[in-house]
């Protein structure tokens, strides 16, 4: 991804309004990343830099140029009221509206729910794994007791009794 990844940044160089770059999250880099709430490598953000999100297309050249061709231009933000439609408009007023405490509450407990909701989801996922486990030890057990319970005893006698079968047709 690195090669297709460096031939957009050279294709956006110029660009006015639009910037390609990348970050080294190992390094000096990396409280960005932190902030950005970046967790795997490479990931790729777009948007206005106050309220990233998360690119979830193709890797290649193609696919990164269409999507950056159609996306990665002035947007609805704050700083361009203008380009947004009534309804973001009007929400963008509203919390512009409200006091520093007021929006630090917001945004704090809206991270708060979204942490809930990570939590709640990796919860979930820790219990499948487990009722997962379970049913797959449950299986070997069950398994290894139908073998035990002499299944290959049987399918041994059901083969001998066929083959000297198929040797007295033989006469």
């Amino acid at each position: 991804m690195k090669p297709d990844w460096d031939k957009l940044m050279d294709a956006f160089a110029d660009s006015p309004s639009a910037m390609i770059g990348d970050v080294d999250c190992t390094a000096e880099g990396k409280p960005l990343c932190d902030a950005n709430g970046v967790k795997g490598y490479p990931t790729i953000k777009f948007g206005d830099p106050s309220a990233l999100e998360d690119y979830k297309g193709g890797r290649d050249y193609d696919s990164l140029l269409k999507f950056a061709e159609e996306n990665l231009k002035p947007m609805c933000s704050p700083s361009n009221i203008d380009l947004c439609e009534p309804d973001k408009k009007a929400e963008i007023l509203k919390f512009q509206a409200m006091s520093e405490a007021n929006l630090d509450k917001l945004i704090t407990d809206k991270e708060k729910e979204m942490e809930d909701a990570e939590t709640t989801f990796k919860d979930a996922v820790q219990k499948l794994q487990d009722d997962y486990s379970k049913l797959s030890a449950d299986k070997d057990e069950a398994l290894e007791n139908i073998k035990k319970a002499g299944l290959g005893l049987a399918k041994a006698v059901k083969a001998s009794k066929g083959a000297a079968a198929a040797g007295s047709d033989e006469l």
